[in-house]
């Protein structure tokens, strides 16, 4: 506080102790740490006013940083700090990283903040279980220093000067480094005052260097590194353009255009001998992204550059120097013979004290030594391995400094041939092994034979032998990595000729001097460090002292005292370095810095690097450091060092600052505002272009273009010293290394304002910290320091957050992610994230996509310990991330999304005028099966066995027959999980016990002719019996699912509403059951007393009725067919005797059932199809039914599969459930079941049971995974049935196969049908329902206007068939609802017709296939239930599509259902991995529903598996999941409010 100009004394006590705990909370940091000094604001008095034209030291950092609101420190009395105090009293290291240390930043806060004061948050806070807490491994962080394997206290940082001497140079570098020279240009008045607009910086690109001669000179250029996709400019389409027509590509069938000399003869052979082709591909795949996205308009006040077209700049010239050596090598050799004693590297031990010193000679000799084992002695009998001149050999050192564990970095090393690689004896021992002792091979690296590289293993050459030094020449002196954006690893190459230039360079701009002695904190083997703490500094026989990481963690102001004590003229530091020694200041006094004559910030061209240089200088300038020494620069691996600034004249004025405004950085132009300084950025300049080089500002998208003067751009440099190539790609070396521009004018990247400020240069970011949103850029840096202003003591660890954007529906999506302090509170963290998405919504004017908190030190790092950002994304992207808070807010930043769309009022127009078959020109779609013929041969009905339809309309004169006719024939068999036979019933058998609970019911149940009764028994042959008994009796049977004994409390309700609804005058049931109706247990959950009559059937007395009913019309009700839909509606429909009779007759004929038949059923059978072919079907068609009951699978998942091999089953039939749990459970064991003998070739027709869509990717994956057993793909297929009618449509065995076709989801929210082809985007695959049952007419019909429609439209699928079902039974008999669900008529064209509304999409498409009787094949394809779908932005969604999306959106969810909760969007996943797993769902779940469906999901919800309900034909009961939800019954894991 005193650098702040603040008088500690004359404060309070206890504000002067919170002051010093807040410092040392800001402490406990990374190395990089990032903060802002956010509670100060409420302690301290205000600070003086902001002159932004003071050209000395201030606080003007520009930062437009944040501190959230101006709220005292977090809620911990005096006496806490002081014990805390005492408990760490030396604690040092930095929590925040200075360039992002603003007071003009927190003020801009509190004031964006004071604007949401006094709102409340209008949704609630995330909850979630506990278990999902996890705790951060704390106790394992990695020091703000930590090193991964190269010890940087080694003085084997000069391995690559002995490789250089046998040209095998291999040390990696990246970054320039700066070059101050002695030169001050007078500089004009500062760029004032801030800029009005509230928008973050935007970022520049990557520099780039170009060896062309004439930087003006046009040629095009596409710079990958730097290239952003605009969300304007939409994704090149892959085939056509679009504005290219087909008849514009090809005019005849072949593609020959007409106007081509081909003769006509020539024309028609070629057409007819030609194969039929498909459309080209570019026809189907179009880019659409114009349909969908809302196109912003652009806004008449957005800024534009208005300056003139920028001149390029060139740097004073390079000096010849007589002294200069030929080569990089030649100077050791010069210093190792004539200065053998001069110290060249001084390296310190952990404490900070000199190690040892290696001296000019010593390094010489090591370095001879290694260039001759190199040679000579690697080989087997000390053949020669390596060559001079060989490439490999350039990148054959330090691969210990590239992260072991990088693929990419592998790719790079195996492209670049590299055979070996050089490490010291302490970094081999640390490298992981094998249990062989040999060095773990690393995924994608190349095999390498590692050499170690101490004295004591090197073998010294004889007297005779030198190594050849040749000039520098344009051959690779070494390559070094580059870590890309995208996370992509490319090798930079640096010429021997470029390094030796390079170091000229360097030694001008800097004015090196023989003997100096440089202090250098940075990474020796890469960047600056390289630069200029090995290669100049061996030019110039300067004296290194490296102080490595590991001491700065332990002694932050180390590098302070190596200036004092070996009175040092240069350090090379970064922001970070100087913001540690300002933090352990306190420590020791007795420090000078008058000695410094340059103080390098390697990363001043950071924009709030300004901030940690000004306050390093408030602090350090009574200990004589000097302000013009502060020397900031900008580097970058292609081009090196870009520029410096020179070391200034005592008494000079300082250079001035440029204050910005951040809403023209985020358009691309410079515009100085005084009118806002709390939306400005204030950033210093990185001094002049470098000695012998050419600069020039170029537009960043498109061809290189001279920026315009008040325009930002990417900085293009022209120099000798830079990168030559990206090695190994020519393609990308081109469009980056040789780089021509053209005169034209737009964008933004690297700032430079030339004009204004005397040839300054100004960086306001890099590539690799630009984020592009909605045509804007804004800086990563800028978003990180506003959100560090917002109160992060309490919350935020160390200042590590993180922040990338991502790719959501054609556009960037911004992510912050940050690491939360183990002992931050759930209402702390809430409430942080809360203030920062209003600061940066209001600061920078653009929404938040997602705010993450992740636990303590769980980020990945650098090897450094800094955040590694690009796995950070691609962890969050790919669900890896595992966050302990999460907010999503899309609906604040995703603004390109389609207008909802607006519906026209219908009504029948002209354009509905029907012409006979025609409706609007198109052929009326509907569809029928074949007719429903009658047998009247009464000789072949006795011959056939067969039960003669035109004499019995009733099923239970059809068993009488069938015992009369054929008593022993076995019509049921029932399996147990073992496949063992449990029961069977013949004719005779089934006639017989039918009797005697017919009987029963007329002496126990007192029942009356017609009354209806429940029948309560599990899947079995009881069910079977009973049924038959009712229809002897007279009554009206009615089945239900028994509840289930260990969940009476959610399945007994059921039970009692269908008895009750059902008006059941009684109930037969099994003891068992029995017991259980009448249980404690039931009592507890319904009132036990009302039951109606029960009656137990297991032991009936042997005893027949007076007389069998038989009903005296068939259009009396047969049953009640009840069954809970997947809305939550309990619907039960009357089938009467007649549709009975009907409905068996359709399948007999379509299935080809008959006597001799046997089929395989494994479904439930209480309603529906199922019920039909388990009870009704082997009565009517005298076909033997194995039955097994799908519990039974639960136990013996092969059950089913084994029983159709066992009897050699042709048909069967099961419903979805069944398939999944075969599918999930024995999928993967068909080897298994194939080497017991299952064979599933005998199978004809699987057919699936059901009332939705067909699930096509189920049935596929059944079909692929059983094929090895010998199922054929055409065997499986659905069938369709509704409430209204029970069986629509089923495959049978004759006609053609299954159709699929692809459709467009867009248009099927529109309610249309538009056929696309298989891949395309935004396509859905549609499977057949099954052939039309014989009997059955099916129309398609617009739901609001009645009126058909043609083929291939989208509409209500409306029956006529024989075996309709009567209508609902309702208690109080709705008679509307009856007559517009079952009796139904056209609105027009045949008016007469009574139809049945399904209350399903669908829509009827002719084929060309050709059915039994020659005709045209018309396919019935289910969208899916009216009921169910979502109206949302006015379009119509079915839920089964987003919840496929949502499936597929990470390998944890196991199940996923959706529903809408007050227009929001409600989503629940089910988890089947950890539950700390469960918050990376949270954002995979919203991008892919916005990315598929475009929309934005309001709820997700994660649930434990199991907890979504689903009946027992597999359907999900969504309405009964959404009650739950609404109920707070659901128990979730974790519940997301998309904010």
């Amino acid at each position: 506080m005193a650098g702040r100009g603040v008088d500690m004394s004359a404060l309070p006590k206890e504000v002067r102790d919170q002051l010093a705990e807040l410092d040392l909370e800001l402490s406990e940091g990374k190395g990089l740490g990032q903060g802002q000094e956010k509670e100060l604001k409420s302690l301290e008095p205000p600070p003086p006013a902001y002159d932004a034209h003071a050209p000395g030291p201030s606080n003007a950092s520009g930062s437009t940083h944040v501190s959230a609101h101006t709220q005292a420190p977090p809620p911990s009395s005096s006496s806490r700090y002081r014990d805390r105090r005492s408990r760490r009293p030396h604690r040092s290291g930095g929590t925040r990283d200075d360039r992002y240390r603003s007071d003009i930043h927190t003020e801009t806060v509190q004031a964006a903040l004071a604007k949401h004061k006094e709102e409340k948050m209008a949704l609630p806070m995330p909850t979630k279980r506990r278990s999902t807490y996890v705790q951060s491994p704390v106790m394992n962080c990695t020091p703000p220093g930590s090193v991964g394997l190269t010890p940087s206290n080694q003085p084997d940082c000069f391995y690559f000067l002995r490789n250089s001497l046998r040209k095998l140079y291999s040390p990696a570098s990246t970054i320039p480094a700066p070059s101050p020279a002695p030169v001050q240009a007078p500089v004009p008045a500062p760029v004032s005052a801030p800029i009005s607009a509230p928008v973050p910086a935007a970022v520049p690109a990557t520099t780039t260097a170009s060896k062309n001669s004439d930087v003006t000179t046009a040629a095009p250029q596409a710079r990958d590194f730097s290239q952003v996709d605009r969300p304007n400019n939409p994704p090149v389409v892959r085939g056509m353009s679009r504005g290219q027509s087909r008849s514009g590509m090809m005019e005849t069938a072949d593609g020959v255009p007409v106007n081509s000399r081909v003769s006509t003869k020539i024309q028609q052979l070629l057409n007819t001998l030609k194969r039929p082709k498909r459309p080209p591909l570019s026809e189907f795949f179009m880019d659409d992204q114009e349909e969908i996205v809302e196109v912003p308009q652009p806004d008449p006040n957005t800024p534009r550059p208005e300056g003139r077209p920028i001149i390029p700049v060139k740097g004073e010239p390079l000096g010849v120097v007589t002294n200069w050596p030929p080569a990089l090598q030649a100077a050791l050799v010069r210093w190792g013979a004539t200065q053998g004693k001069s110290p060249a590297l001084t390296a310190l031990d952990i404490t900070g004290k000199p190690l040892y010193t290696l001296t000019y000679g010593k390094l010489w000799s090591r370095s001879v030594k290694l260039a001759y084992t190199l040679l000579n002695k690697l080989g087997p009998k000390n053949e020669q391995v390596l060559k001079p001149g060989d490439r490999v050999r350039h990148t054959d050192s330090h691969y210990f400094y590239f992260p072991l564990r990088s693929s990419q970095v592998g790719f790079l090393l195996g492209s670049c041939s590299v055979s070996l690689a050089l490490t010291s004896e302490i970094c081999l021992k640390g490298l992981p092994k094998m249990p062989t002792g040999e060095i773990l091979q690393f995924k994608g690296w190349p095999r390498l034979k590692w050499v170690v590289t101490d004295s004591k293993y090197l073998t010294k050459p004889g007297k005779d032998w030198q190594p050849h030094i040749p000039t520098a020449n344009t051959d690779p002196a070494y390559i070094e990595y580059k870590a890309s954006k995208e996370g992509t690893v490319m090798g930079v190459a640096v010429s021997k000729v470029a390094m030796l230039t390079h170091c000229q360079a360097l030694t001008q701009a800097c004015n090196y001097c023989e003997g100096e002695t440089l202090v250098n904190v940075l990474d020796f083997k890469k960047d600056m460090g390289l630069w200029h703490g090995v290669l100049t500094s061996v030019m110039n026989r300067i004296h290194t002292i490296s102080v490595p990481y590991a001491v700065m963690k332990a002694c932050p102001l180390s590098w302070v005292q190596r200036v004092h004590i070996h009175k040092a003229r240069v350090a090379l530091v970064k922001c970070r370095d100087l913001h540690w020694a300002m933090m352990a200041h306190r420590e020791q006094r007795d420090t000078s810095l008058e000695s410094l004559h340059m103080l390098i910030v390697a990363d001043g061209a950071n924009p709030w690097s300004v901030s940690s240089c000004d306050a390093f200088l408030n602090v350090f300038q009574i200990h004589g450091l000097k302000p013009e020494v502060i020397c900031p620069c900008a580097t970058s691996p292609e081009a090196m060092t870009v520029a410096i600034r020179r070391p200034g004249v005592p008494g000079t004025p300082l250079p001035a600052r440029a204050i910005l405004s951040m809403g023209g950085l985020s358009h691309g132009v410079i515009r100085v505002n005084a009118e806002d300084k709390n939306s400005a950025l204030t950033v210093q300049d990185v001094g002049h272009v470098m000695p012998g080089a050419l600069m020039c500002i170029v537009k960043p998208e498109g061809p290189p273009q001279l920026c315009k003067t008040d325009e930002i751009g990417e900085i293009v440099v022209n120099s000798r010293a830079g990168g030559n190539m990206y090695y190994g790609l020519p393609g990308v070396t081109k469009n980056t290394f040789e780089v021509q521009t053209h005169n034209h004018s737009i964008p933004p990247y690297v700032l430079q304002h030339i004009l204004h400020l005397g040839n300054l240069i100004f960086v306001v970011g890099k590539n690799e910290g630009l984020l592009m949103v909605s045509g804007r850029r804004h800086n990563a840096d800028d978003l990180v320091a506003t959100a560090l202003a917002v109160e992060p003591v309490k919350t935020v660890y160390r200042g590590r957050i993180a922040v990338f954007s991502v790719t959501v529906f054609y556009d960037e999506r911004i992510v912050v992610v940050a690491e939360q302090r183990p002992d931050a509170s759930e209402e702390d963290s809430f409430q942080w994230m809360s203030r920062v998405l209003q600061a940066i919504d209001s600061i920078h004017q653009v929404g938040l996509y997602s705010l993450a908190l992740v636990p303590a030190n769980t980020l990945p790092k650098t090897h450094l310990g800094g955040i590694h950002i690009f796995e950070t994304k691609q962890n969050f992207l790919d669900g890896n991330l595992h966050p302990c808070n999460i907010l999503m807010c899309p609906h604040t930043c995703v603004t390109n999304l389609p207008k909802p769309r607006q519906k026209q009022p219908v009504g029948v127009g002209p354009a509905s005028i029907m012409v006979g078959n025609l409706v609007a020109g198109k052929r009326i779609a509907q569809a029928a099966g074949r007719d429903l013929g009658m047998i009247e041969d009464q000789d072949l009905v006795r011959k056939l066995r067969m039960w003669p339809t035109i004499m019995h309309q009733f099923l239970s004169e059809a068993l009488q027959w069938r015992a009369q006719t054929d008593p022993d024939h076995c019509l049921y068999v029932l399996l147990n999980a073992k496949g063992l036979v449990v029961s069977t019933a013949t004719c005779v058998q089934l006639h017989k016990r039918a009797e005697k609970i017919a009987a029963a019911l007329t002496e126990k149940g007192s029942v009356n002719t017609g009354n209806n009764v429940v029948l309560l028994y599990p899947p079995g042959i009881d069910l079977i019996a009973s049924f038959y008994g009712c229809l002897y009796a007279g009554c009206v049977p009615v089945t239900v699912r028994p509840p289930h004994p260990q969940n009476l409390a959610a399945t007994l309700p059921t039970v009692r509403m269908i008895i009750d609804v059902s008006k059941a005058a009684c109930i037969l049931t099994t003891q068992n059951l029995m017991r259980i109706l009448r249980s404690k247990e039931a009592a507890a959950t319904v009132n036990i007393k009302t039951w109606p009559t029960i009656i137990d059937t297991d032991d009936l007395p042997r005893r027949r009725p007076p007389m069998i009913y038989k009903p005296p019309t068939a259009e009396m009700i047969a049953y009640l067919d009840f069954s809970v839909s997947t809305t939550g509606m309990l619907t039960g429909v009357k089938i009467s005797h007649a549709a009975v009779s009907a409905l068996c007759r359709s399948i007999k004929l379509q299935c080809e059932l008959y006597s001799s038949r046997q089929i395989a059923i494994c479904l439930d059978p209480y309603c529906g199809l199922g019920f039909v072919l388990w009870c009704l079907a082997s009565v009517y068609s005298g076909h033997q039914s194995i039955l097994i009951p799908p519990l039974e699978l639960e136990s013996c998942l092969p059950l089913w599969l084994s029983t159709l091999s066992q009897y050699r089953i042709r048909d069967t039939f099961c419903s979805y459930s069944v398939m999944e749990l075969c599918t999930k459970g024995i999928g993967t064991q068909t080897e298994i079941l194939k080497a017991r003998g299952l064979n599933l070739s005998c199978v004809r027709s699987c057919v699936v049971i059901a009332e939705e869509r067909p699930r096509l990717a189920l049935t596929m994956s059944f079909s692929k995974l059983f094929k090895d057993l010998g199922l054929s793909p055409r065997a499986v297929s659905t069938a369709f049935g509704s409430r209204v009618n029970l069986a629509i449509c089923m495959q049978g065995t004759t006609g053609p196969d299954t159709s699929t076709v692809y459709v467009d989801m867009k248009s099927l929210r529109h309610d249309r049908v538009r056929l696309v082809e298989r891949g395309a985007p935004q396509s859905l695959p549609l499977m057949e329902s099954g052939k039309i049952l014989p009997g059955v007419r099916v129309i398609i019909v617009n739901p609001e206007t009645r009126g058909p429609l043609g083929d291939s439209h989208l509409g209500e699928i409306w029956i006529n068939s024989p075996h309709s079902a009567s209508g609902y039974y309702a208690i109080y008999g709705e008679e509307s609802l009856q007559a517009d669900h079952f009796n139904t008529k056209l609105s027009f064209g045949d008016p007469t017709t009574l139809w049945a509304r399904t209350g399903y999409l669908g829509f009827v498409k002719r084929t060309e296939l050709l059915d039994a009787a020659g005709d045209r094949h018309d396919a019935l394809f289910v969208v899916g239930s009216l009921d169910e779908t979502l109206e949302l932005r006015g379009l119509r969604y079915h839920p089964i599509d987003i919840e496929t999306s949502v499936s597929r959106a990470h390998r944890s969810i196991a199940e996923s259902a959706v529903f809408t909760w007050t227009n929001l969007l409600v989503v629940v996943a089910e988890l089947s991995g950890s539950e700390q797993d469960a918050l990376d769902l949270v954002p995979l779940v919203t991008n892919v529903v916005l990315e598929e469906h475009h929309l934005i999901v309001g709820v997700v919800v994660i649930v434990d598996p199991g907890v979504i309900p689903i009946n027992s034909r597999g359907e999900k009961q969504r309405m009964h999941l959404r009650d739950s939800f609404l109920a707070d019954q659901l128990d979730p894991i974790y519940v997301a409010y998309n904010m």
